[in-house]
């Protein structure tokens, strides 16, 4: 009954200084909206982003050379260095893998081409690849006019090309079919047989637009004095079986490469991320950063609410007296005032919770997300967070409060 009685005082000592107390709400409302708003905000574009774009890359996994050959470890001493994949390797593992899935092969001839067309020409940080006719299917590019390579293309090697949409801005006019154009590149001429959809910056992947793509045989004749770096890129028709496509695949592949049992393996297999997961990452970060500012609005707001209490402890001094005289004990004392300041707390964080999470929602509408988020994760967080701010900023005023001297509170004016 005690507890119940030092909650029933504390209600009513709210209720007689009711200025006071929603002025001090306010301060803790405004941690709470700060902290809350920019949560649900991030949370609303993680969820559209999310939607957009989940199924992007997450169930392919690519193949490529081991990275960091010859590089010396930290103790000094060179790494063992392997060997790059050859073009017979990759038709080899592409013959012998039968999981449900579709492959491809590309190579990367150059990331700094100028691409030319009659008198125009595009900066020189176009990025030329050559490849088969499932890359475009395991990138999740689209063709916006034209077509892809044919069978006859990658087996001749043909002068053909498909271009990305930042080398036709730069190329043609606006009204200008790119289509069956001759353009100049690696010193020859290629005819233009297909144009990839813009992709744009919004889609993670802006470099997709600078890209000029070349059948991968003719890929392999412009470059016979180099040594090309094949990646196999494979998607897998149920994400569900990625480990298992992934472990059959270390399998073929360690020994099309003659890897010995149990050894390092000489290269590198990894799962794509989905374009969600990469921006998850930064949204991740910026869920930090508005949790610290959110953090330091509420600490704020706790100094300011115990300068309150203690404002409230002086105010009451002689209400301490007379209750100390009629047998309150010093718990009972700090269980009031400290009731008192988590009451406060929670009455500011439910306000805060309310305007956080519309305000969220309000900010993450002008950057055309339509989802319109509920964070009950972050809500929950910051009422718990409430109690321990009231708990954090009502402890020193109701323990000084419990230590009044009962005479010396009743003479206090």
């Amino acid at each position: 009954m005690n507890l119940f009685s030092s909650i029933g005082e504390s209600l009513r000592a709210i209720q007689e200084n009711k200025l006071r107390t929603v002025l001090t709400a306010m301060i803790i409302a405004i941690g709470i909206t700060a902290l809350v708003g920019i949560l649900t905000a991030i949370d609303g574009i993680q969820a559209s982003v999310d939607d957009s774009f989940a199924s992007l890359g997450v169930n392919s996994f690519t193949i490529q050379d081991k990275e960091s050959q010859g590089n010396n470890n930290q103790q000094g001493r060179k790494e063992k260095s392997f060997s790059p994949i050859k073009y017979s390797e990759i038709t080899d593992f592409q013959h012998r893998f039968r999981f449900p899935s579709q492959i491809s092969v590309n190579t990367r001839l150059t990331g700094s081409a100028e691409v030319k067309y009659l008198t125009k020409k595009t900066n020189p940080s176009m990025e030329v690849y050559g490849v088969d006719d499932n890359y475009l299917t395991t990138e999740d590019y689209e063709i916006a006019s034209g077509r892809n390579f044919t069978s006859f293309d990658l087996e001749k090697g043909t002068n053909v090309a498909v271009i990305g949409a930042k080398v036709v801005e730069a190329l043609f006019a606006a009204n200008e079919n790119p289509l069956n154009k001759e353009i100049s590149l690696y010193g020859g001429s290629f005819k233009v047989v297909g144009v990839m959809k813009a992709m744009g910056s919004a889609a993670g992947n802006s470099s997709a637009d600078q890209k000029v793509l070349l059948p991968l045989e003719k890929a392999r004749q412009l470059a016979t004095n180099n040594t090309l770096q094949y990646t196999t890129n494979v998607l897998v028709s149920d994400v569900a079986n990625i480990e298992s496509a992934m472990g059959e695949a270390t399998s073929l592949m360690r020994a099309v490469r003659q890897d010995p049992i149990g050894g390092e393996l000489s290269f590198d297999i990894t799962q794509k991320k989905s374009l969600s997961e990469q921006l998850g990452e930064v949204t991740g970060y910026l869920r930090m950063g508005g949790f610290a500012i959110g953090f330091i609005t509420l600490l704020g707001a706790s100094v300011a609410l115990m300068n309150i209490m203690m404002v409230s402890v002086t105010e009451r001094t002689r209400e301490i007296g007379v209750r100390k005289a009629l047998g309150a004990t010093p718990q009972r004392i700090r269980q009031q005032f400290l009731l008192e300041a988590i009451v406060i707390c929670q009455l500011g964080g439910l306000a805060g919770v309310l305007l956080g999470t519309g305000i969220g929602n309000v900010v993450a509408r002008f950057m055309n997300v339509d989802h319109f988020v509920v964070p009950w994760m972050w809500m929950f967080i910051a009422l718990i967070i409430c109690i321990v701010v009231g708990i954090f900023s009502g402890y020193y005023p109701a323990y000084k409060a419990s230590r009044l001297d009962p005479i010396e509170s009743l003479r206090f004016e």
